[in-house]
């Protein structure tokens, strides 16, 4: 993830550059503020920043018009706009602040769920990469390929190792598709905010997510 910025879409705002003379909604005493900040300097762009102490207020300003843009991580900008009124006027702008690395989390200690949640996470980046899709699953489990029998229990004792049933990664995949069918499907081009994958994307496309072998 990353630091973002939200406007309008009739607001003429497209670029960061754009925001030259604006005034931008941010929650105080977080990174957000000091990063917002940073890179506005940086870029040389005077800007007016209006602060708020929760996300609530933030939020709330920027739909009643107090300021012409919001910004938080990108994650965060999409939960708020799919509580906007008509999220379809607004949209996020390509620029990125920041980099702010976001996963899932777990109760130390918990070894076993935590080895669970984390092949959960890798299943779907290898089917992505393996070209495995919800749609064409069942297909796949006839491959010659063995990284692919592996991912899918056909082969090996990964689903032993984890205290699950062999098939585990393919039920997640039958259920909700490989990793790109996930974004797309909640944040990227079949939404309202479609967002671009950027980093996450597959290495073999150029971003940083793969996984380490299915063994």
């Amino acid at each position: 993830d990353g630091q973002g910025i939200t406007v309008r879409k009739d607001s003429g705002i497209k670029t960061l550059e754009d925001l030259k003379g604006t005034s931008i909604c941010v929650s105080s005493g977080t990174t957000t503020e000091l990063n917002l900040a940073d890179q506005m300097s940086a870029h040389g762009i005077d800007y007016s920043p209006v602060v708020f102490e929760t996300a609530d207020e933030t939020t709330g300003a920027y739909l009643d018009g107090r300021c012409d843009a919001y910004t938080t991580d990108k994650s965060g900008l999409v939960a708020r706009m799919s509580m906007f009124p008509n999220p379809e006027e607004h949209m996020i702008l390509d620029a990125t602040l920041s980099k702010e690395p976001l996963g899932p989390v777990v109760r130390q200690g918990d070894d076993q769920w935590f080895d669970i949640v984390k092949w959960m996470v890798f299943a779907t980046f290898q089917a992505e990469e393996s070209g495995i899709t919800s749609q064409n699953v069942d297909e796949m489990k006839g491959s010659d390929n063995p990284n692919i029998k592996k991912l899918l229990g056909v082969e090996g004792d990964m689903g032993a190792k984890l205290g699950l049933d062999n098939d585990w990664a393919y039920n997640i995949i039958k259920q909700v598709g490989n990793y790109a069918e996930i974004y797309n499907r909640n944040l990227g081009p079949d939404t309202v905010f479609k967002l671009p994958r950027g980093m996450n994307s597959s290495y073999v496309d150029g971003g940083l997510l793969y996984s380490p072998p299915f063994r």
